[in-house]
This record gives structure tokens, C-alpha cells and sequence, in this order.
């Protein structure tokens, strides 16, 4: 039996990340291989000549899936019924602009697409900031839309969930699938924590602990948390441009689990509304370990947490406090 027709939206549509992300929606890498989309794809109006060619490649590309393209700059055109909204599109941070310049500019953008959400929208939309500072730009979308659920909101964090794998799988030469239940503790920023201490990795069939596997724990407390706090600095100082291909995978992942459920005694990483879990209280965008099951997020429960985990979290939730200050103010 045929699917229902989903409706995709994504902003900033003709920006680099889309320009990897679109054709893995497309192909029905996000939502399934049986799923057919209508994809809506919003751009700023100076932006829709390059709109318009992202387009023309969506329709040579001949995806069997896409039953239609709504390429536009209005917001009601482009938020009307969405069943999914992936907010890639943000203003930039600039050479001289300070993080307060910058979390005001984009205050006012994702006000207005938190009222067409709000306006327009299904109340059942899956919503996915990755526009920085994601979790805090989240925070004022959900602010704006406020009939919609608070647990329709997530912000990016799979990227940095994805990396810490990479690194620890690269540094024991096993495939990256074999490493399990890293997570991204706190705010998408160098101050996220990235924590081992609850994974584990299969070796030759044997599931050990990271920690156990690695055996170094200088590494997993220093050059391992760094390295991967300060990936997306790297990647733009190598290509002079920032992560595009891999965000664009880690959107598709986090959509992917979201929508169709994590694999069982799986969790991943997912920035969303505290409910106090953990000790972080309510009134921030937070990334926790979580599973997903039936479109339903819920947060691991009853991880034991050392005094150094604790230091972490707790330094990444005092920034984004202090971002929600400058953000809302």
C-alpha cells in the first residue's frame, strides 16, 4: 500500500549544506524508501535564482519519490501542512561579530519562522534546527509556536554524536558501526561534552567499554573531548569552508531515528527540551542520550554521572543559559 505524501521542509535551501542534504531527502535516505515527499524548499529572495538551479538538478535527478517541488521565499507558501521542518538556514557568523551580535540577528529570524510554524503548520511537525547557535535559535522557535508540542523540537547534535564515533573507532581500527552509545552531553559549541563513559564497542564479536577498549584515559578526558569539540574549526580551516556532507548526514540520521525509531539498546544524541533529567533544569534546548520509538523521543535514564562528567555538563548548560539571556533579551 502506498504511503501518505509527507511534506519536507527545509530553509536556506540553496545554501552548501542543502545542496548535500536535498538529493539524501530525495532518494529517501530520511524518511524510507517507500516514502513519498513533497519537498518545500525556502531561500531568502536574493537566493532564488540559485533556488531556482538547485530545482532544475532535483528534477534531472528524476527522484521517484519527489511527487513535488515548492520552491519560495513566503512563509506561508512554505510552512502551510509540514509534516517535517529542517531549519538549516541562518545568519552567519562574521569576521568582528561578536556571539551577542550574532545570537541577536538570528533572534529575529527564527521568531518569524516560529510564528509561521505556529500560523501554518501541522501541530504534529517534527521541527530540526541546524542554523547556529542551533540549540538556542530551537529555544526561540519553540518560543513563537507555542501550541505546538515542546517535544516537537530538536536541535542538531548528531554531527558532533557521529564525530565522537569516527574518533573512537579510528583510534582502535574497528568500523565505526561497531562503536555504541557515545553521547553529546549539553549545547552544540566547543563547550558540548562528548562522553565515552557509558559505550561500548564489539571487537572480534566481544562487546567491551570504550573506556576498557581504549585503555588510555588521558585520551578520553583530553585530546579525544577537544578534538571533537573543535571538529567543525577544522574542517573550516582545511577546506575554508564548514561542514557541509557530513552535517547534511547527520540531519538525515537525526530525522531518520526521529521518524522510524532507533535500532533496539541503541540510544544517539539529540538536543531538546530539558525536562530536568540529569540535574539540567527546564528552560533550555539540551542534548541528552536518547531513544526513539514511535516518533516519540525519551531521554536514557539512570546513567551514572562521575564528578568530571558533572563539571562538563554543567559548564555547557551555564552557556547556553547565558545565550537564552542575550537571545530572548
Amino acid at each position: 500500500m502506498t504511503k501518505p505524501t509527507m511534506k519536507v521542509l527545509v530553509t536556506g535551501a540553496a545554501g552548501q549544506i542543502c545542496y548535500s542534504l536535498i538529493g539524501m531527502i530525495a532518494s529517501g535516505q530520511m524518511l524510507g524508501f517507500d516514502q513519498p515527499i513533497i519537498l518545500h524548499l525556502l531561500e531568502v529572495p536574493v537566493a532564488m535564482d540559485a533556488l531556482k538551479g538547485v530545482c532544475m538538478e532535483i528534477t534531472d535527478s528524476a527522484y521517484p519519490l519527489v511527487k513535488k517541488v515548492v520552491a519560495t521565499s513566503d512563509y506561508q507558501e512554505a510552512f502551510t501542512d509540514i509534516d517535517v521542518c529542517i531549519m538549516v538556514g541562518a545568519m552567519p557568523r562574521k569576521d568582528g561579530m561578536e556571539r551577542k551580535d550574532l545570537l541577536e540577528k538570528n533572534a529575529s529570524i527564527f521568531k518569524g519562522q516560529g510564528e509561521a510554524l505556529e500560523k501554518y503548520s501541522k501541530k504534529s511537525v517534527k521541527v530540526l534546527v541546524v542554523g547556529n547557535p542551533a540549540n538556542t535559535n530551537c529555544l526561540i522557535a519553540k518560543t513563537y509556536a507555542p501550541s505546538i508540542p515542546a517535544e516537537n523540537f530538536s536541535a542538531l547534535t548528531r554531527l558532533d554524536h557521529n564525530r565522537a564515533k569516527a574518533q573512537v573507532a579510528d583510534r582502535l581500527g574497528v568500523n565505526v558501526s561497531d562503536v555504541h552509545n557515545v553521547t553529546i552531553w549539553g549545547n552544540h559549541s566547543s563547550t558540548q561534552y562528548p562522553d565515552v563513559s557509558h559505550g561500548y564497542v564489539t571487537i572480534n564479536g566481544e562487546k567491551k567499554s570504550i573506556t576498557e577498549a581504549v585503555n588510555d584515559d588521558a585520551w578520553l578526558k583530553g585530546d579525544f573531548i577537544s578534538t571533537v569539540q573543535k571538529r567543525g574549526a577544522a574542517v573550516i580551516a582545511a577546506r575554508k569552508l564548514s561542514s557541509a556532507t557530513s552535517a547534511a548526514k547527520a540531519i538525515v540520521d537525526h530525522v531518520h531515528d526521529w521518524v522510524l525509531g532507533t535500532p533496539e539498546g541503541e540510544w544517539v544524541s539529540m538536543a531538546i527540551p530539558s525536562d530536568g533529567s540529569y540535574g539540567i533544569p527546564e528552560g533550555v534546548i539540551y542534548s541528552f542520550p536518547v531513544t526513539c520509538k514511535d516518533g516519540v523521543v525519551t531521554i536514557v535514564q539512570g546513567l551514572k554521572i562521575d564528578d568530571f562528567s558533572r563539571n562538563k555538563m554543567e559548564v555547557t548548560d551555564k552557556e547556553l543559559r547565558e545565550e537564552k539571556q542575550l537571545a530572548l533579551n
